[in-house]
């Protein structure tokens, strides 16, 4: 059965000793109340949370599943309960303001909680972290009235919400949304369409659900300059604010996935609902990239959330289980087999693991930082601000989200192959995190969509390679810091050269797409996973600088704890960084070995 412990020591490395969160909490408007004894109380409390009662029911839920009929839909056994848990802690509200319930804590502490009730739970955690997109759309776009009428059940957690993209038609090509929005008399809108792959769409652990809508209205301008955004709420808000009479919108069945069971994934059908213009006529999609920036971060934790778990499952069955003796002589004489863990090839898979986990975590701690400021913007309603701190975000946000949950998926397979034939056998739960570590590369945009927008969108037509060029000039000046450091000397010379070749590589890329206008979208997916790795050598490096003051200087750890920081960081420079090599050449070669084949040619099966 898989068990989880949430890493509070890992945490507090990053948040204390990495990031100095609490120099960073002085500079929010909101930072006064997070002080060190308020952080270490939320972080205990979740923790306890996560660990005794989402991880017990994360299996039970998975074979259970949702249930579905007429309309409605059932969770498995323990989820409403846990969840009545979740509103009574006061859990939803940790990072809305004040005034519609909430702790107004930063955003960054609602990110590590975040983490912990994914990695005990992730199908559980979706249904409150779509409210999280749906609070955020309403902060920044809602009326004053829209704003007082849906956030304090949304902050509380009585009510939740969903974002409603995805129609049969299309996916992430959004200009094809057909969903109609009729303008009525009092100022509301009929909305009409089917949406499908709705998370969290229809379930019994709330009052009423608020849905996020894109729809068009009459006349609209065709593709994404036509689309508008709605609220429609499954039940009407009556005068005192409570749910009052069934909207026209029902849930008409709930897919059937390989993975996360028990999180209802749903068709909805709107028919005539009413709905609520959010923003500006035909200006939807860019309200609705607040929800999505939102989400593609979430996804991001659940790469981490796959890979933390399957390690901590798989570390402890490699201790305990036997096979044969290590080829550099036996370690355990007493025993009839030395353990699987004192195999170099284990090891290797342990490592990879515990560097994913930690370096992901690190790439999430320190980008949660500009959520801070970018939810001050908008708090603030400093628009310059926000877009300031959500440029920045948005350079990390494809990262985070595609590579970090490749490396999630690459995570469970290292946990099943650790169990060798346990690991496809459902009681132990590797296979359990295997199948639902699956979905994150594919909702809220694919990998290959991530690597389009990093590549081809943020990198080269939005910023000329300038992204690059900033991001590594930071790499290179942290590095200029360490340069005569003898301990910090291997890390800083390898993270040198790749900042050299992620600058080269990227004008190389945009001197051939003048010739090669398919370019782009060949290299993209190397460029990523490049990308990724290099971001993660530079946190490893940081954290293996941390952890060398702490061996010379003291910290709040054993001296073991800060030995395993810099062992693992000697890893993942020795044995992972040097994918960066393939990535490179391949993202480089022409791309005509991709499109002259005739698409006819693919195959020959007749």
């Amino acid at each position: 059965m898989l068990t989880y412990k949430a890493p509070l020591r890992d945490i507090k490395f990053l948040i204390n000793d990495v990031f100095d969160y609490q120099t960073h909490y002085k500079s929010l408007d909101n930072g006064e109340n997070a002080d060190p004894e308020t952080i270490d109380m939320i972080l205990q409390g979740m923790a306890d949370f996560a660990e005794n009662v989402l991880a017990p029911i994360y299996q039970s839920g998975d074979e259970e599943g949702c249930h579905f009929e007429n309309g409605e839909v059932t969770t498995p056994k323990g989820f409403k309960e846990a969840y009545d848990q979740f509103v009574e802690g006061g859990w939803q509200g940790i990072s809305y303001p004040e005034q519609y319930g909430g702790m107004n804590l930063p955003t960054s502490i609602n990110l590590i909680k975040a983490e912990m009730i994914g990695t005990a739970n992730w199908p559980w955690a979706m249904y409150s972290g779509l409210s999280t997109g749906c609070i955020n759309t309403l902060l920044q776009y809602g009326t004053d009235e829209q704003k007082d009428l849906y956030l304090p059940k949304l902050v509380e957690g009585s009510w939740s919400g969903t974002m409603c993209l995805t129609e049969p038609q299309c996916g992430t090509d959004l200009g094809q949304v057909k969903s109609k929005a009729t303008p009525q008399d009092d100022g509301t809108y009929k909305i009409s369409g089917t949406k499908i792959f709705i998370s969290s769409g229809e379930h019994d652990l709330t009052d009423n659900i608020i849905h996020i809508v894109l729809a068009r209205l009459p006349n609209a301008p065709e593709g994404t300059r036509g689309i508008s955004l709605f609220i429609v709420p499954k039940f009407t808000p009556n005068a005192e604010g409570e749910s009052g009479e069934r909207n026209a919108v029902v849930c008409g069945s709930i897919e059937h996935k390989m993975g996360i069971n028990s999180s209802s994934t749903c068709v909805l059908n709107f028919d005539g609902a009413t709905g609520y213009l959010i923003g500006e006529p035909h200006k939807g999609l860019k309200a609705m990239f607040t929800f999505m920036n939102t989400a593609r971060i979430g996804t991001g934790i659940q790469g981490l959330a796959h890979t933390e778990l399957s390690f901590q499952n798989a570390l402890p069955y490699a201790k305990e289980r036997r096979s044969m003796r290590t080829l550099s002589g036996t370690k355990d004489p007493e025993k009839v087999a030395d353990a699987i863990i004192h195999h170099a090839d284990v090891r290797r898979m342990l490592l990879t693991q515990k560097a994913f986990a930690e370096g992901g975590r690190s790439m999430l701690y320190h980008s949660a930082r500009y959520a801070d400021k970018m939810s001050q913007g908008i708090a603030n309603g400093d628009e310059e601000e926000f877009e300031k701190w959500d440029d920045k975000l948005g350079f990390y946000t494809p990262i985070l989200k595609g590579f970090l949950t490749e490396l999630g998926i690459e995570a469970a397979k290292h946990g099943q192959q650790v169990y060798g034939g346990h690991g496809y056998i459902k009681e132990w739960g590797m296979e359990l995190i295997a199948r639902d570590a699956r979905i994150a590369t594919m909702y809220e945009g694919t990998t290959g969509v991530q690597a389009l927008d990093l590549l081809g969108r943020k990198v080269i037509l939005q910023s000329k390679g300038k992204i690059i060029r900033d991001y590594t000039s930071s790499i290179m000046k942290w590095c200029g810091e360490y340069a005569l450091d003898k301990d910090m000397r291997k890390f800083v010379w390898a993270l040198t050269k790749l900042c050299a070749e992620w600058n080269t590589l990227t004008v190389r890329l945009m001197l051939m797409a003048r010739k090669d206008r398919e370019i782009i979208s060949a290299a993209s997916d190397d460029f990523l996973m490049y990308s990724g790795y290099v971001m993660m050598g530079y946190h490893w490096a940081r954290m293996a600088a941390v952890a060398y003051d702490k061996l010379e200087n003291g910290g709040t750890e054993a001296p073991e704890f800060y030995k395993a920081k810099i062992q693992t960081a000697e890893f993942y420079f020795d044995k992972l960084l040097p994918r960066t090599s393939g990535h490179a050449e391949s993202m480089v070669a022409p791309s005509n070995s991709m499109t002259e084949m005739d698409s006819e040619n693919f195959a020959f099966l007749d």
